[in-house]
């Protein structure tokens, strides 16, 4: 486009086009008879939609009809309506200008005679980041209002005044900082604030990396792809790739991966609950009815009048209803320590603007109870791993329509007993009919959808003349990869790989487990599943849910088998096999066996509360915790009871179905109702035998699930030798350990083997005393 030309919203042919045809550049239709000018890739989605990478009026679109994109003799671009009213403007003077071109890189340039670039877009995102486009300290990622309309929302991605890359949410009422985690430091978050050059950018490789030390790779790092950052509308920034154009973009990593957890998605007075058969779903507060029904950021309203004056008598109207497991991020009038639930609740009580409190455990070893009386009810969050809970101020005459018992049900992995999330208990019991046709109505709905995936399949395999398509042109083809996110193997291939199932490398309840390498020469450990006898639509979708789950301390999933009765898993090697091989060796020192520790405990943590679908492992043992090249802990198994439809094994296979003897929690053994604190016993007796080199299931003498006997044991043990002060040299506990970090693994082991449930602490709180006693070091 040369100096005095111009583009006309009312030609379709006016447009720009990058040299390789990757990009265009032209108006792009908004809304009725709105039209803004934008950049996009040339090629649509499956969908027939254009991914749309810039804007230049995104907030003033111009009329259909005489508006136009002019590049002025003195060297200014502009953007005018049909009044002729500039909307828009490159604000550039220049006598030398050249001509305004769209680079292959999607980059729209201003340049002089001389090729000196005036004005760029990319100095100037909207919402999307192209590879190599830098963010810097002057510009951010503005989110869209919707998928549908593309003027400015309330998200942003930016550099702070710490040098540290953030996601803010800055609503119509509020705004506030909600990744990394506002609570915890940057130096905890693993970010620098040193580097002031502020700037973020990414390769085509899949490679993101920011001045403040942090980097990711996308989950197809390497392969060279149409790649983009997006700030979404929903608050979570992603990175998309695909691998020509025209194919349909594919989520490759994202910064928040608990969706609740960003703030103002629900508004005020409201909290956000993720079901995994809905999605991410917003309640108000009992008292307080929506807003906008069209629109959650806007909150709810309350139905009654919170202010009153501090007389008994006003005080007497109001009271409190107990909701279990809500965390209200911020906006507290203080944190008031050591408080009584009766002296909290007065407080608050005489506060007329006091909208409720936390009544909170406090983590820190205090022994007491904390205080957190609320300004404004915003950011809720249903979580089980929330350890506190929430009292909503509400009049009594309102108090008294509600059912504060009543909860909502979830789903998890670990078993197929229905689950109450209020209280994060696993067992039993009748369901609300309406919430059973729903889960009914939604489990129909993925299967159909699985069963059309395989109908297409079915036809162009028939189209085709009936050769069968082998499992690479249904993957290249995009179908299967569609519908699960991962490689579908066939069965000859990974017996191939495996020479005929000859190289056994482990085995265990859920089957065993076999060396594969692929013609690549990628190493696999390919395991063979013992009962799985699902159909094929329930098995697809159970092993995608499970390689959706990436952490890295979580071991990876590559792919699966489905070929009449034969169900495999395809995993990523580990070089050092795994924990249980190296208890009783010299391998593992001090600091070795700590990192195994903290990594092991990061991994569960995801498992329980920070995947999308949380997770019980039901079966934590060193032999279900390998060890890469450089002796990094990666969690396995996880998962496998669903797979290996544990409800119809025989009473006479209980053990297995529910653990393994030695590490089983005495819930299990008691038949009690089940929750993620299964899994934190069972870690702590690994933890035991880290620092022991003794076996759990060896000191287990005539205890079905071991429960008793597996602590008196090695728990007892463990305290001797801590109160004899390190002074026998000759036991496997001696002097070349220090005492700091073998005193907060045997602390964080024998609370995690506590007999009651409730006094044992979350997989996040393992983390965090971890955390805490490694910042002490500092």
């Amino acid at each position: 486009m040369s100096r005095g030309s111009s583009l006309s919203v009312e030609n379709p042919a006016d447009i720009l086009i990058s040299p390789n045809g990757l990009f265009s550049a032209g108006f792009f239709q908004v809304g009725e008879n709105a039209y803004c000018f934008a950049i996009w890739f040339t090629e649509p989605s499956p969908t027939h939609n254009l991914t749309v990478v810039w804007m230049a009026n995104r907030d003033e679109p111009v009329n259909g009809r005489s508006s136009k994109l002019t590049l002025q003799k003195k060297g200014n671009l502009i953007l005018t309506d049909a009044g002729k009213s500039t909307i828009w403007s490159s604000n550039t003077v220049s006598a030398s200008l050249a001509r305004l071109r769209l680079n292959d890189t999607g980059n729209l340039v201003l340049l002089t005679v001389k090729g000196v670039a005036l004005w760029e877009s990319f100095a100037s995102p909207t919402d999307t980041l192209l590879p190599h486009q830098p963010l810097t300290r002057n510009t951010k990622l503005l989110s869209s209002r919707s998928l549908t309309n593309y003027s400015s929302g309330f998200y942003s991605l930016f550099f702070d005044n710490d040098n540290t890359l953030r996601l803010l949410y800055d609503g119509p009422e509020v705004s506030s900082i909600y990744w990394p985690d506002p609570w915890i430091l940057s130096i905890v978050a693993g970010r620098s604030t040193y580097n002031n050059s502020r700037i973020a950018q990414f390769d085509n490789l899949g490679n993101f990396s920011a001045s403040d030390d942090f980097t990711i790779l996308s989950s197809d790092y390497g392969a060279k792809r149409q790649r983009i950052v997006k700030m979404d509308a929903d608050g979570n920034v992603r990175m998309y790739s695909r691998k020509q154009p025209g194919d349909t973009w594919v989520v490759t990593w994202e910064a928040v991966l608990q969706p609740c957890k960003i703030h103002g998605i629900c508004g005020a007075n409201s909290w956000c609950n993720y079901v995994p058969s809905f999605g991410r779903k917003c309640s108000c507060v009992p008292g307080y009815v929506i807003r906008n029904k069209n629109d959650w950021i806007y909150g709810c309203q309350p139905e009654f009048n919170l202010s009153h004056n501090n007389s008994i008598a006003a005080r007497d109207q109001f009271d409190f209803m107990f909701i279990p497991r809500v965390e209200i991020y911020g906006f507290d009038f203080g944190i008031f320590k050591n408080y009584t639930w009766e002296k909290c609740k007065n407080f608050c009580l005489d506060l007329g603007n006091c909208t409720g409190f936390h009544f909170k455990y406090d983590t820190g070893g205090g022994g007491f109870y904390n205080c957190f009386p609320k300004m404004q009810l915003r950011n809720g969050y249903r979580s089980p791993g929330f350890v506190g809970d929430l009292y909503v101020k509400l009049p009594k005459s309102i108090l008294s329509s509600y059912n504060v018992t009543e909860a909502e049900e979830s789903n998890n992995i670990c078993s197929d007993k229905l689950t109450r999330e209020l209280d994060r208990i696993y067992q039993k019991g009748n369901t609300n009919q309406s919430v059973k046709f729903m889960l009914e109505f939604a489990s129909g709905l993925g299967a159909l959808e699985v069963v059309c995936v395989f109908l297409v399949w079915f036809f162009l395999t028939r189209r085709n003349g009936g050769d069968q398509l082998d499992s690479d042109d249904v993957v290249t083809q995009g179908y299967l990869h569609a519908a699960t996110g991962f490689r579908r193997f066939s069965y000859s291939e990974l017996k191939k790989a495996t020479r005929g199932f000859k190289e056994e490398i482990g085995r265990g309840g859920g089957g065993i487990v076999y060396k594969g390498v692929f013609s690549d020469q990628r190493i696999a450990a390919i395991k063979k599943l013992n009962g799985a006898n699902q159909g094929e639509a329930e098995f697809l979708a159970e092993v995608s849910l499970i390689g959706k789950l990436y952490h890295m301390n979580l071991i990876e999933m590559w792919g699966y088998c489905m070929e009449g009765k034969h169900r495999l898993l395809v995993y990523e090697y580990m070089e050092h096999g795994s924990l249980a091989e190296k208890l009783s060796s010299e391998v593992l020192d001090l600091k070795t066996k700590f990192e195994i520790a903290v990594g092991t405990a990061k991994g569960l943590a995801y498992l329980h509360e920070e995947c999308l679908e949380w997770v019980l492992h039901c079966d934590v043992k060193p032999q279900n915790i390998l060890l890469d090249s450089n002796y990094n802990p990666k969690v396995a198994d996880f998962g496998l009871a669903k797979l290996l439809n544990r409800s119809e094994f025989s009473n006479s296979n209980f053990s297995r179905i529910r653990g393994t003897r030695g590490y089983m929690a005495p819930e299990w053994v008691h038949n009690m109702p089940i929750t993620s604190k299964v899994d934190v016993y069972s870690y702590g007796i690994v933890v035991l035998e880290l620092l022991t080199g003794k076996s759990a299931a060896e000191s287990v003498h005539g205890v079905e699930g071991g429960g008793d006997t597996q602590k008196r044991t090695l728990a007892t043990w463990v305290r001797e030798k801590m109160n004899e002060a390190f002074a026998d040299a000759k036991s496997p506990i001696g002097d070349e350990y220090e005492k700091g970090e073998l005193e907060i693994l045997v602390k964080v082991a024998l609370q995690c083997i506590e007999e009651d449930k409730d006094a044992r602490p979350t997989m996040s709180q393992v983390v965090q005393m971890f955390l805490h006693h490694e910042n002490n070091l500092l």
